[in-house]
């Protein structure tokens, strides 16, 4: 398929991007919403981009949760977003830990973020276009996924991100304070076409 056909995407963290992060446990999948986060998906959902969960779930190696609770994660968060009319297009998640105590996730993987394997895999499941798509996390190793997978990336500032170690790789196009104001700019972002910019510009 050519890329005329693909679709924009954007990667969204989950813990610390989309709900609070909390303790791992049974119960954790009910992390509640951000504030302005269906806002900003409802908007980036209305602009064409598929929206894709992308999440780093290292519990699961250390034994907190198990493969199933992920998958209450998902439903539970599709759920939420689909009662405000805002579909998630996938929900991909690393379940690996180099330092695990359950030995078949205690692997160096290719998925687990800041590695770019949970995007690549879920851009050729979707037929997304990496190129026009976008990432966006709470912390350096977010950027740094969406950069080696080839996407242009936004860093929410909200105090998740305490070591700062900026490189090439793990800088961001751009920073901003919550999810809505990610998918403002993210909009803005968005090329438009001849006709739109000649009927604007006579206005």
């Amino acid at each position: 398929m050519n890329s005329a056909t693909k679709r924009p995407a954007v990667f969204l963290d989950k813990d610390g991007t989309l709900v609070e992060n909390l303790p791992p446990g049974p119960y954790s999948y009910r992390a509640p919403l951000f504030p302005d986060v269906v806002e900003g998906l409802s908007l980036l959902h209305r602009a064409g981009f598929a929206l894709v969960v992308v999440t780093n779930q290292a519990a699961v190696a250390h034994g907190e949760v198990d493969e199933h609770d992920v998958k209450k994660m998902e439903l539970f968060l599709r759920t939420r977003l689909l009662a405000h009319n805002v579909p998630l297009a996938g929900f991909y998640a690393c379940p690996h830990h180099p330092d695990g105590l359950v030995e078949s996730y205690a692997v160096h993987c290719l998925c687990r973020k800041p590695k770019p394997g949970l995007l690549l895999r879920a851009a050729s499941d979707l037929n997304l276009d990496i190129s026009q798509s976008w990432m966006v996390g709470d912390i350096l190793h977010d950027v740094e996924a969406g950069r080696w997978a080839g996407c242009r990336t936004v860093l929410l500032d909200n105090g998740h991100e305490t070591e700062w170690q900026l490189t090439e790789m793990r800088w961001p196009d751009y920073v901003a304070a919550t999810v809505l104001e990610a998918a403002q700019l993210i909009a803005l972002s968005i090329p438009r076409s001849p006709l739109e910019t000649s009927t604007s510009s006579h206005k």
